[in-house]
């Protein structure tokens, strides 16, 4: 009986690392679609007139901005992203590692109850 509870407990645990590496994927997807709509913007810059006007909305209004404060808010957003990408793809790695370790701990854990029952 303690072998079918500990079978649960693993089978419960992998479940959940799955979740979390599911939620895992999806942020790292979000974030590479941010990453390729700033390296878009920042292409866009790089064509751009030192005087060209440009415009940022902040809630219902459009701010005049100079291409340079525009340029570093668009550089340092790209900085932070792909900071946020590492730092997501290392959660990834250690969780698939937990999933996998607890993943043969379930294996091993039906090969003895199989054993103990024939």
């Amino acid at each position: 009986m303690a072998d079918q509870q500990q079978l649960q407990a693993l089978s419960e645990q992998y479940q959940k690392l799955e979740q979390e590496l599911q939620t895992s994927i999806q942020s790292r997807q979000k974030l590479e679609s941010q990453q390729q709509e700033n390296k878009q913007v920042q292409k866009e810059f790089s064509g751009l007139d030192e005087d060209a006007n440009i415009y940022k909305l902040v809630g219902p209004v459009l701010l005049k901005q100079e291409k340079s404060e525009a340029v570093m808010a668009v550089d340092g957003r790209l900085e932070f992203i792909e900071n946020e990408i590492k730092r997501i793809e290392k959660q990834i790695k250690d969780v698939q590692e937990k999933s996998n370790k607890v993943r043969t701990e379930q294996q091993q854990a039906q090969g003895a109850t199989s054993q103990v029952v024939a």
